[in-house]
């Protein structure tokens, strides 16, 4: 055996290997916590020598920013109650890289039990922690968008509504499903649909901002938390900058891509107070906004369960609809905004159900293109506005709307040279409408088509123009003849701080330089058409005219040539009125009425079910579902009232109006309680005493 001596030397030179390996380190310190020792490989990573370091805390070689963990703070604790170090993480003092150690030490006493300090080691941890987070982050987050993924955004939904559930807060959730998405995957390949996935989460990241509270759920499908968030109005809005940000286009790998969203909307707690009832209640209102046309949004509401199964009903309706001659055309008539007369007409699908009567082409078109139908539909429409139009006298076109479905039918030009040839109809006098939502790429299939459509003579208008997918740049290869200007620019166009007419007149400069027709599409009042025709839009479409007619009235306007109509309408825009039949009540006082709605806005109702009441009484109109909304009367005559809203009504995503807010039905009896017991007003006469007496 080997005296005592050259073991102890050949100890040293064993841990000055183990110090040089890089695989571990030694260091000590006094008893005021200052370093006696380090070895030399970890004082160069921290950029000094062992003796330059000699005398530093030992403390400062971890970095105190990192040092908000229990176990970073634990630390200088251990240090000052003598305690034992194992294992401990710590972050190194380093600003150029992130180096973690594992440190480990154990006090050591004088003879006489005194403390003299601290001598341990370390171990560099740095490429197991960056592991042990990748594992985490792919158990929280999404590995291709890193936004969280089902399985976090559930946990943190359930946690949010169990907080929130405490203090009465509320909190929304938004379901998105991609619009045309699997178009994408299809045409460019998955690679390319991974790539636009990300830039979709950027997108959301931008207009949300709080990353932990945007996920991924898989596919195309996202979901996002809005805490505290209550107000429709505002969600609306937010829902609507969603749909807008996602249509513009992408370009991927080279590509331009053009994609949509859909938004379904629930809020904590009218719509559910426990996740999972929260989730299907915003997927319902997800399906409804996908099932009325795409590109919309949806709050849930509990009439949806109902319309979940009448759209069932009707897809299978949907399928003997042709075969029992429910459809027919109607056509709306095209005018020339200087002479007032008719240059063409738009074919325009109606379906008049044997039992429920006329569907609303919003919520049948939609199905249609779901359920595979949309191409025989298709091809009857086309068929029977080419014959239609073969029996108008003059030259009068016939505008027929093509889906994106038809148009990516290699078989569409020669479905259009069938109709065209049975029916005798003229090839210019033929007009396809098609949405800018068919340029997915600039690919060559569409120009193909474009090509093979101009082949057989038919004119082309771009329908929907400036709707989120606009660009120039198909403008300058797709044979267009006409743009149709969307209705959304022509309403609002004429209220005071609006830029739409700007808009307007950018879209007809443009045009006028293609050599292009303009037509307006959904002009209502007389203001909108003096407006337009001051922005030399060449044409106009809209009730201001005509609604659509059908084919055997438009033969009767038409049988002594030209047919020019002259513009009616109100003298100005006003709100959109709903005339409906609408059981609500109304409340006044400690006195709760059963009324009805007759028409409805934004600003106001006219209600009827009451006797002469007084000008400025004021009702609360309960919708139902917590909806209310105080109302003034303004209007009375006899049993109707005309009442305005203190608070405008907010779009509902569909079409319809809802109160900004709800009301907790707890909240609501509460109320009821405290007015009966400390007002008393008298009461009105209803329309039933009225019929009584």
């Amino acid at each position: 055996m080997a005296p005592p001596g050259l073991q102890m030397n050949e100890a040293l030179r064993l841990l000055q290997n183990y110090e040089e390996s890089g695989r571990g380190w030694f260091w000590a310190t006094n008893a005021e916590g200052r370093l006696t020792y380090i070895s030399e490989t970890v004082a160069a990573r921290l950029g000094k020598s062992g003796d330059g370091l000699a005398g530093t805390p030992l403390v400062e070689l971890f970095d105190g920013s990192a040092g908000e963990s229990e176990r970073q703070r634990s630390l200088p604790f251990l240090l000052t109650r003598q305690s034992k170090i194992d294992e401990l993480p710590l972050r190194a003092a380093l600003e150029e890289e992130e180096c973690w150690w594992a440190v480990s030490g154990r006090p050591f006493y004088s003879e006489g039990g005194q403390f003299q300090g601290y001598r341990g080691s370390g171990t560099d941890i740095t490429a197991q922690r960056r592991s042990a987070e990748d594992a985490s982050r792919l158990a929280l987050y999404d590995s291709l968008t890193g936004l969280a993924n089902r399985h976090h955004i559930s946990k943190k939904l359930e946690t949010t509504l169990a907080a929130f559930s405490q203090q009465d807060r509320s909190c929304a959730v938004m379901l998105l499903d991609l619009d045309r998405f699997k178009q994408v995957n299809d045409t460019l390949g998955h690679p390319a649909g991974d790539e636009l996935l990300k830039q979709v989460a950027q997108r959301l990241l931008k207009i949300v901002g709080d990353k932990e509270m945007v996920s991924r759920l898989g596919g195309d499908e996202f979901q996002i938390i809005l805490p505290d968030k209550d107000d429709r109005g505002e969600l609306g809005d937010l829902a609507g900058e969603i749909i807008a940000s996602l249509s513009q286009p992408y370009s991927v790998d080279g590509s331009r891509c053009i994609i949509g969203a859909s938004v379904g909307v629930a809020i904590s707690p009218f719509d559910g107070t426990k996740s999972g009832d929260l989730i299907r209640n915003a997927d319902l209102a997800l399906y409804a906004a996908k099932g009325n046309g795409r590109g919309r949004f949806r709050f849930y509401s509990q009439d949806l369960h109902q319309a979940a199964e009448d759209r069932r009903v009707l897809e299978e309706d949907l399928r003997d609809a042709l075969v029992r001659n429910e459809m027919h055309l109607a056509y709306q008539p095209v005018v020339n905004a200087k002479s007032n007369v008719v240059t063409g007409v738009e074919a325009l699908l109606r379906w008049n159900h044997p039992e429920r009567g006329p569907i609303s082409p919003a919520v049948f078109i939609p199905i249609a293109e779901e359920s595979n139908l949309i191409l025989s539909i298709g091809e009857w429409v086309l068929r029977t506005a080419c014959a239609d139009a073969a029996t108008w006298p003059g030259d009068m076109r016939v505008a027929v709307n093509v889906s994106p479905i038809q148009f990516a039918n290699e078989g569409l030009p020669k479905l259009v040279m069938h109709a065209l040839a049975s029916s005798g109809l003229p090839p210019e006098r033929l007009e396809l409408e098609i949405t800018e939502s068919v340029f997915l790429g600039d690919s060559s299939e569409t120009n193909r088509m474009f090509e093979a459509l101009k082949g057989v003579g038919v004119r082309l208008a771009l329908d929907d123009f400036g709707t989120g997918y606009s660009s120039l740049s198909y403008l300058q290869t797709a044979p267009f003849d006409k743009i149709k200007i969307d209705q959304s620019f022509v309403r609002d166009a004429t209220v005071a701080g609006s830029r739409n007419a700007a808009i307007i007149a950018a879209i007809v400069a443009l045009a006028e330089a293609l050599d292009m027709e303009t037509t307006a599409e959904g002009i209502e009042s007389l203001d909108q058409l003096d407006l337009i025709r001051k922005l030399n839009v060449s044409h106009v479409q809209g009730y201001v005219y005509s609604k659509p007619v059908p084919n055997a009235n438009l033969l009767e306007q038409t049988e002594t040539g030209a047919w020019t109509i002259k513009p009616s309408g109100p003298a100005r825009q006003r709100n959109d009125r709903f005339h409906m039949y609408r059981k609500v009540g109304a409340i006044h006082g400690n006195h709760r009425y059963e009324v009805v709605i007759r028409n409805l806005s934004a600003t106001g109702a006219l209600i009827e079910g009451l006797l002469d009441v007084p000008l400025g009484t004021q009702f609360v109109i309960d919708f139902g579902e917590g909806q209310l909304a105080t109302a003034t009367v303004r209007r009375s005559v006899k049993h109707q009232q005309g009442v305005e809203f203190e608070q405008s009504l907010v779009s509902d995503g569909n079409g319809g109006l809802c109160t900004r807010h709800r009301v907790s039905p707890y909240l609501i009896a509460e109320a009821t309680k405290r007015i009966a017991t400390t007002l008393e007003l008298p009461a009105f006469s209803t329309v039933n005493d009225w019929k009584k007496d």
